[in-house]
């Protein structure tokens, strides 16, 4: 033991605790090379040759980078040409403090076998440990541990027969001349990766920092408009400062969130407070980029003001200087202070950056052979990134990866570097591969150690199984699913019991038979969250043996479920409720047409049918219940794409049909979930994992309030039951889409339905808002939820069907988990939303269509049109886009109706549009709309063109296929 020191500290809760430090060092610790005759290891890591062609270093070496490198050029690390790296735990350590992301991207270096990455654990070695030296920094210190393990492997590994050096990387100029006064081989990174003549072209992929080269021009970092006056941001307060001022509430802290309609805006969610703080500016963004945690300071009420009711454009072929684009932007909202201002504020330090890779493109330009370019993110709400790259002309026409590495106050642009290359502009892939990456989606394949835990096949049901389950199989059990469904989660059953009452049973897969608590599989199962539907494939949550085979409930097979039976009068009055382990064999897998039409076959008398005539009658009785007590019925676009089987593009475009059966599953589901949520959380009041709906502010309303009114129909929104009672009653009789247009607009005025564990949360704040239910939970979906995973494990241990386990009974490592989820499946939903749209772009490609829409809102240069036949939201610019229609339209801004003669256009009124793709924007590539009807004076569109591409929308391919959106 070197040291051991003791001190006290006082919990949160006032108890006062004595903590023991000591460290520890050893001197059998190995270094981890082949090579090594001296330490006695049993499977050594680094190569006994190690060796990459470079000019500076000809000759065996390992490399050794310091945090800095590690930090910053771990997209250098990643590439398969670095191999044989020694990482130090003084350098591990210090990533995982100050990037997360990072050291979990070095923890996959480590795990993988062929990048020979050994972790080194120097500080308790030792020969190579020394303890911090009076007056000595965080940082000189940590240099110091860096140089005396590279010192350490220097001379231990020149000891044996076939000598090997170490060559240190470090950025910082003051620690690479200790480092060579001391004889080791020492380099920048830049240095280093430019003389790798076996990859010049991974010098595209340094990091660009502000100061990381003392020697650049500051001309490569100042950019000048065409006035010659320089773009420069405010300058940040430092940390120090920040803490100083956000302590004592000079300053607040919050998220940035940059606007998608318009580049000049954003807004501040601060912790704890409803109204979020709106930015208005570049100058006020001061370089902060969308989900940075930012400092703000409030500014005076005088300077308040709103959000433009300009949708901004920007042009993929016109460099904006800044301060133009500011002034712009303050000449568009008006000089004066508007009526319904909020409170505005200003950025003035960053305590946090949360940059990510980013997809996208590079920016068409005429710099032949030159090596700066711009990158354009698919992310809309990303800054234009300058990056230096030799590959421009590759590059062209290409999705890529950028990351970000620095933005200077004096650039306009935030730098950054080439990370990877993805594939062709509009290639299928590439385009999936680019949403599934922007939304952060787990894509990759299962990894063996993950497949190890699945069950060997062949797979079948044992007596012992028998002996520890209820045998429901004598039951005539069905599930219903939308068509292709293949993880069928779910299966019912109805019959009559000998007092008149009915006994129904909801069946779900029993998941957790397969996936145990701490496995590889569980851990995949987890950080995915969710199985994530898009338009023309699935990522599954779990691999495809569990989710499509051994736990998908299929007709007439076998199969392990966890089962919730009712018994319920004929008034759909619960009795009691039990739950159990079972094994069932369902009779047959219907869509939902199929179970439609056997209930309504009044020739099928047989018990499976009657079956679901009875789970109907019930589900119409449950649901009225449902709504007399205040729960919604909300919409949003439902669509279904046709695929050709051949070339997998869209050929037509369909509305989701709903039928009865939709309804009756849903109704059931709804049941399980309450009647499960109630019984985790008698048996754990703490640690539950349960789903809320938080009520939303009646602020949050006032946009469709307000268009509402425009049409004579006031909405109560006091109330759950309230807003409820005002949409049944908001109908038009001349327009029949307006109650539907209305609650798609009411569905976008909610709050998020999230994730919790009980015990964070008072009951009271237990209630889901949409459903009117004072506690539910996600119990129906284990295939492809892990929500449902976690209450599956914990109403087992309530039922005593299984054992419990440290995590599951913890609610702090239950709510982490339920902040992990409820991101996941946001993620999942932005995802899938985001396949509809690149499929919508795709099936309108060289087509041009009149459809009728409704105008959702109404804005300064725009509006937003809703094209209910093909389920998308478009914008119809009035100014500035369509040249020919510029001076037509005037907005009013009390009535917010946009006015050309005798033409008046206002919210949920029906328009015709011309739709086509717009493809001038390599990047950010939409839908273009133009007005058809009603007419406006001066401006006509040319009438839709009867081609051979107008009539391949309307007779689809012999061959083909459905693929279910489920976003």
């Amino acid at each position: 033991m070197l040291t051991s020191k003791s001190f006290v500290k006082k919990t949160k809760r006032g108890a006062v605790i004595k903590i023991v430090r000591e460290h520890y060092l050893r001197d059998d610790i190995w270094c981890g090379s082949e090579l090594c005759e001296l330490c006695q290891q049993e499977s050594p890591i680094l190569q006994r040759e190690p060796h990459i062609d470079s000019v500076l270093c000809n000759f065996p070496h390992y490399i050794l980078p310091d945090t800095n490198v590690l930090l910053h050029q771990i997209d250098i690390l990643e590439d398969n040409i670095i191999k044989n790296v020694i990482l130090l735990q003084t350098v591990q350590q210090e990533a995982k403090h100050r990037n997360l992301p990072v050291h979990k991207r070095t923890r996959d270096l480590v795990a993988n076998k062929d990048k020979k990455f050994y972790v080194f654990t120097n500080e308790h070695h030792r020969a190579t440990y020394s303890e911090r030296k009076p007056g000595e920094t965080a940082n000189d210190y940590s240099d110091r541990l860096i140089r005396n393990a590279a010192k350490w492997y220097q001379d231990h590994l020149q000891q044996g027969k076939k000598p090997v050096s170490v060559v240190l990387l470090s950025n910082d100029k003051a620690n690479r001349d200790k480092a060579l006064e001391e004889g080791l081989l020492a380099y920048t990174v830049h240095d280093y990766v430019k003389s790798l003549t076996a990859k010049p072209e991974l010098v595209d992929r340094l990091a660009q920092l502000a100061n990381a080269e003392k020697d650049r021009k500051q001309k490569d970092s100042d950019i000048s408009s065409d006035g010659g006056r320089k773009v420069l941001f405010p300058e940040h307060m430092s940390s120090t400062q920040l803490q100083t001022a956000i302590k004592t509430n000079k300053i607040k802290q919050g998220t940035f969130h940059a606007s998608t309609e318009n580049f000049r805006e954003g807004f501040v969610s601060i912790h704890g407070e409803e109204q979020m703080i709106f930015i208005k500016g570049l100058a006020n963004q001061n370089r902060a980029v969308n989900d940075d945690i930012v400092a703000i300071v409030i500014l005076p009420k005088h300077q308040w003001t709103c959000p433009s009711s300009v949708v901004a454009v920007d042009n993929a072929n016109k460099e904006e200087d800044a301060e133009k684009d500011l002034e712009e932007g303050d000449e568009l909202s008006g000089t004066s202070q508007p009526e319904n201002s909020r409170p505005t504020g200003k950025i003035v330090g960053i305590v946090k950056r949360n940059w990510r890779p980013y997809c996208g493109v590079l920016q068409p330009s005429n710099n032949t052979g030159g090596t700066r370019h711009l990158f354009m993110a698919a992310e809309r709400k990303i800054p234009k990134i300058r990056i230096e790259t030799r590959q421009a002309a590759t590059l062209q026409g290409q999705r890529i990866i950028v990351g970000i590495d620095s933005w200077p106050r004096n650039s306009r642009y935030p730098l950054g570097h080439f990370v990877r290359q993805l594939g062709e502009i509009g290639d299928r892939d590439t385009e999936n591969e680019v949403l599934l990456l922007e939304h952060d989606v787990p894509h990759l394949p299962f990894s063996e150690a993950v497949l190890s835990f699945l069950p060997s096949l062949p797979w079948g049901i044992t007596q012992e199984d028998v002996a520890v389950r209820e045998d429901l199989r004598h039951l005539d059990i069905c599930s219903v699913d939308p068509p292709g469904c293949t993880d069928i989660d779910d299966a019912l059953h109805c019959r009559n019991i000998d007092n008149g009452n009915l006994e129904v049973g909801v069946h779900i897969a029993d998941v957790t038979h397969f996936i145990r608590p701490g496995n590889a599989l569980d851990d995949e199962a987890s950080s995915r969250g969710t199985t994530v539907y898009l338009v023309d494939k699935r990522i599954d949550m779990v691999p495809e043996l569990l989710s499509s085979n051994l736990c998908s409930l299929r007709g007439k097979v076998e199969r392990f479920a966890f089962s919730c039976i009712w018994e319920i009068t004929q008034q759909a009055e619960i009795v009691n409720v039990r739950f159990t382990k079972s094994i069932i064999c369902s009779r047959a897998a219907f869509t939902y047409e199929e179970a439609q039409l056997r209930i309504d076959d009044d020739s099928m008398q047989d018990n499976v049918t009657l079956g679901l005539r009875g789970l109907n009658r019930l589900a119409k009785i449950l649901k009225k219940k449902r709504m007399d007590n205040g729960a919604l019925v909300l919409a949003s676009p439902e669509i279904r794409f046709s695929m050709d089987s051949e070339t997998h593009d869209p050929i037509e475009v369909q509305q989701k049909e709903m039928r009865e059966t939709n309804s009756m599953v849903e109704e059931f589901m709804l049941l399980a979930n309450i009647s499960v949520a109630k019984k985790i959380h008698d048996e754990f009041p703490q640690c539950a994992c349960l789903r809320r709906h938080p009520t939303p502010s009646p602020s949050s309303y006032e946009p469709v309030i307000k268009a509402a009114l425009a049409k004579g129909v006031e909405l109560e929104v006091d109330s759950g039951h309230a807003l409820a009672e005002s949409l049944d009653k908001a109908e038009l009789p001349a327009e029949p889409f307006f109650n539907k247009l209305l609650r798609m607009m009411t569905t976008r005025c909610m709050t998020q339905a999230l994730y919790f564990s009980s015990g964070t949360l008072p009951y009271e704040d237990f209630f889901h808002y949409g459903l009117a239910a004072p506690i539910y939970t996600h119990f129906t979906s284990p295939i492809r939820r892990y929500s449902d995973i976690l209450v599956h494990r914990a109403l087992a241990v309530a039922i005593g069907a299984d054992k419990s386990y440290p995590s599951l009974l913890d609610k702090q490592k239950v709510q982490s988990m339920c902040n992990q989820l409820n991101m996941r499946h946001r993620m999942a939903q932005y995802a899938g939303r985001a396949s509809v749209a690149l499929h919508t772009q795709i099936f309108f490609k060289n087509k041009i269509v009149d459809e009728d829409g409704f105008i959702i809102f109404v804005r300064k240069n725009a509006v937003q049109v809703f094209i209910p036949k093909f389920g998308f939201e478009g914008t119809l610019f009035l100014k500035g886009q369509n040249k020919e229609m510029d001076g037509l339209f005037k907005y009013n801004e009390e009535e917010c109706t946009q006015i050309a003669g005798d033409v008046t256009l206002r919210g949920f009124d029906k328009v015709r549009v011309q739709i086509s793709a717009e493809t001038s924007n390599i990047q950010h590539q939409r839908l273009r709309l133009r007005l058809v009807e009603p007419k406006v004076p001066g401006f006509s569109v040319d009438p839709q063109p009867k081609s051979k591409d107008e009539l391949d929308i309307q007779p689809p391919p012999t061959k083909k296929q459905k693929c279910t959106n489920s976003s």
